[in-house]
């Protein structure tokens, strides 16, 4: 029920809106202080703070749901990840990535404002200038920075299944049952800008297990539904790929339908074939952030409450729970995978 949900959301994501503005406050500051003095100092507190707040979802999913992740690849790549930068190219199969980061704009959206994330108008006569200066502006970056781009624009649902396989019968492509058509001028955009100082494009192949009971949602991180997620990452230098715009955009399109040929092969194998990577453990770090982070919150509460007059102790924490109960039905709503309007094996078959 989603109900349950929701009662054991109350209590993270209230910390985590408490650890957001704490670390908004920090942000602002060292923006304020350090950014005129030195970039590339304000970069790197930044991204040791910023750390501190994902790292709590982080447990969420690890130490509370039992979230696992699968990986295969090959050793060389497993190796470089993390010590290069390096462009993200991962099928988007759900909002479980990026469900806590965009709904609370006021709070998180900052954080990700102070990180250097780009915000876009999905409008590409403004966007393509924004996207070639923000790239622009990533040269002099201190540490390995991945940028993920998610291609195809949306989260796979069934009913844009359909829309895609229409769109490719109509102009002659192969018929995509597990991805979408991706949409190229991004991913062309950031190659073109990226490439001289980012070494490397990973292709990331997410896929979920058939036979599982659960499907990766913040439901049910909240209620405690383990559930597992498969990957499989290849790893291509950008300077081998395609010099023309035209060129990348195929190189993209033919890689999106190798990876729908891999999930219709593991959907029937239950595997990749790359050499599987198992060294993936639970973050003993986030479970430490979480409880430092879980301590100051409840003792920073009951000071407050204290101080309040005893006639509103009882509204205030009523309020404050309330408020919270509504923003976590909002992200859960906001989570859910839609019921499918229309079959997608139709255009399949045809």
């Amino acid at each position: 029920m989603e109900f349950s949900g929701i009662v054991g959301g109350i209590p993270f994501i209230s910390l985590f809106i408490f650890t957001g503005i704490l670390v908004n406050l920090i942000q602002v500051s060292c923006y304020l202080t350090i950014w005129p003095v030195s970039k590339s100092t304000f970069r790197r507190i930044n991204g040791a703070i910023t750390e501190l707040l994902w790292l709590e979802v982080v447990w969420l999913m690890e130490w509370w749901s039992g979230f696992e992740v699968k990986v295969y690849t090959d050793a060389k790549t497993c190796q470089l990840m993390g010590k290069e930068h390096a462009i993200i190219m991962p099928n988007h199969v759900s909002d479980s990535d990026t469900l806590l980061t965009w709904i609370l704009a006021q709070v998180f959206g900052w954080t990700n404002w102070f990180s250097e994330s780009i915000f876009l108008d999905r409008n590409w006569a403004k966007d393509e200038s924004k996207l070639k200066s923000s790239f622009e502006a990533l040269s002099d970056y201190p540490t390995p920075f991945w940028m993920t781009i998610f291609v195809e624009g949306t989260r796979l649902t069934a009913d844009k299944l359909v829309e895609a396989q229409s769109f490719a019968s109509s102009k002659g492509y192969p018929i995509p049952k597990n991805v979408l058509i991706p949409k190229t001028k991004g991913i062309v955009t950031a190659v073109q800008s990226l490439r001289s100082f980012v070494p490397a494009i990973y292709d990331v192949t997410i896929a979920i297990p058939k036979h599982q009971p659960f499907f990766p949602t913040l439901l049910t991180f909240l209620k405690m539904q383990p559930c597992k997620v498969v990957v499989r990452i290849k790893r291509y230098s950008t300077k081998d790929l395609p010099e023309s715009d035209q060129g990348i955009a195929q190189w993209c399109r033919n890689r999106f339908i190798a990876k729908d040929e891999l999930l219709e092969n593991f959907a029937a194998t239950g595997t990749f074939d790359e050499e599987e990577i198992t060294e993936f453990r639970r973050s003993t770090k986030s479970l430490i952030v979480t409880l430092i982070f879980a301590g100051i919150f409840l003792v920073g509460g009951w000071i407050f409450l204290k101080r309040l007059s005893s006639g509103w102790q009882y509204p205030t924490l009523a309020t404050i729970i309330g408020s919270v109960a509504i923003v976590v039905h909002i992200f859960i709503e906001f989570t859910k995978m839609p019921p499918p309007k229309i079959k997608a094996t139709q255009i399949c078959t045809q």
